[in-house]
């Protein structure tokens, strides 16, 4: 347990955190080129917080508009399953959004 504890404390150590604010739409332009598979991203949107692990992240198109489309393996104590969020249906509705990988710790706020 102690030895588990010091990995922790190291690990975070190492991990530069930082905050920036974007617009919804740089918000989604930041997901699609930093966001990569086997990141954590936490989105807290309306009264909804999802936070997972990225499974894919696509584009497809949604009645000829094309749509950012995150899939998301929640990390929940209820609630542990996959989700496809569509990032246009809920970008003017993101109020943070953390992107977590191995050295990085990155909050967006969307203002």
């Amino acid at each position: 347990m102690i030895t588990y504890l010091k990995y922790s404390l190291r690990k975070y150590e190492t991990m530069i955190e930082k905050e920036i604010i974007l617009n919804p739409n740089e918000t989604l332009e930041y997901i699609k080129t930093n966001v990569k598979k086997h990141d954590t991203l936490e989105l807290s949107y309306n009264r909804v917080y999802a936070p997972g692990d990225v499974l894919d992240i696509t584009i497809e198109e949604d009645w000829g508009d094309e749509v950012l489309i995150v899939s998301l393996r929640l990390n929940g104590e209820l609630v542990n399953d996959v989700v496809r969020v569509n990032m246009e249906n809920i970008k003017n509705d993101l109020l943070e959004v953390r992107h977590i990988n191995d050295d990085n710790d990155i909050i967006i706020t969307v203002e």
